[in-house]
């Protein structure tokens, strides 16, 4: 399958910059937008990611490079959203994209906001699917579909196309709170914390029982670790507000994420890195 032979990518982060990642690699010309502020920052990663990419024998056979202006999307056939877990600034975006990119597919990459309230930035919400990655992208061999209440079934197919153009395997889900990847995913993590907090064992004792007697490749408290504290505490309180108490988090939590231990991007969570 292929993937689109042009791509925007709106974000450089972590997230934003495996995504241009794996489009290059796949053979797309990729555009990632970034701020003034955050650009510089948006280029050193991209280009480490691809000579690691290079190191490891992986042939790189698109490009991508790094654009402040969001008028060099006007003529991508995709882009993809990748900025923070915030509904404000993803309507923010998803405009500017619609504005600038008219006639794009535009894939939004969260990880648990609804396609539907982030359709209503658009004029357009049919041309919105959700295309939910997983950290480390390049690594990952899951992308969810998330399929919004005006997506229509041409462009699930077509997702699912560029997805396994990506060589990653697509599982196809309706708008739901959490989807089904961070509702799991959050629901195991969320129980593990409360274990640590009521002394029923370790972090790591949690974690290696997922990993040696469940056969989980990473336990839930070190994926909590990679994927931020923060980035879970938020997802926790949006899933607590849609599905109830089931999703309160932690105290552990609260108090990890106040003292600004956040995980690995600052060098403790539930482990020191």
């Amino acid at each position: 399958m292929a993937v689109p032979g042009s791509v925007g990518v709106y974000g450089g982060g972590r997230m934003g910059a495996g995504i241009a990642h794996a489009f290059a690699v796949a053979g797309s010309t990729v555009t990632v937008i970034e701020t003034e502020s955050a650009a510089g920052s948006a280029r050193d990663r991209l280009e480490k990611s691809l000579a690691k990419a290079a190191e490891k024998g992986i042939a790189v056979s698109g490009t991508v490079s790094v654009v402040t202006d969001p008028a060099a999307l006007a003529a991508v056939t995709l882009v993809v959203e990748a900025v923070p877990e915030l509904v404000e600034l993803k309507h923010t975006v998803l405009a500017t994209i619609a504005e600038h990119a008219p006639d794009a597919v535009i894939g939004t990459n969260t990880s648990s906001l609804s396609i539907d309230v982030l359709a209503q930035a658009l004029p357009d919400p049919s041309v919105l699917i959700g295309l939910h990655f997983f950290n480390p992208v390049p690594a990952s061999d899951l992308v969810e579909v998330v399929v919004g209440e005006h997506t229509p079934p041409a462009l699930v197919g077509l997702a699912q196309d560029w997805v396994s153009g990506l060589g990653k395997h697509a599982i196809t889900v309706r708008n739901s709170p959490g989807f089904a990847s961070s509702r799991l995913g959050v629901a195991i993590a969320l129980e593990a914390m409360r274990m640590v907090e009521e002394g029923v064992a370790s972090a790591e004792d949690i974690d290696s029982a997922m990993t040696l007697g469940y056969r989980h490749p990473v336990g839930p408290l070190r994926t909590t670790d990679l994927v931020g504290l923060d980035v879970r505490l938020a997802i926790a309180e949006h899933l607590e507000r849609e599905l109830g108490p089931r999703f309160a988090p932690p105290q552990l939590l609260r108090d990890k994420v106040a003292a600004g231990r956040l995980g690995r991007k600052t060098g403790e969570g539930f482990y020191r890195w």
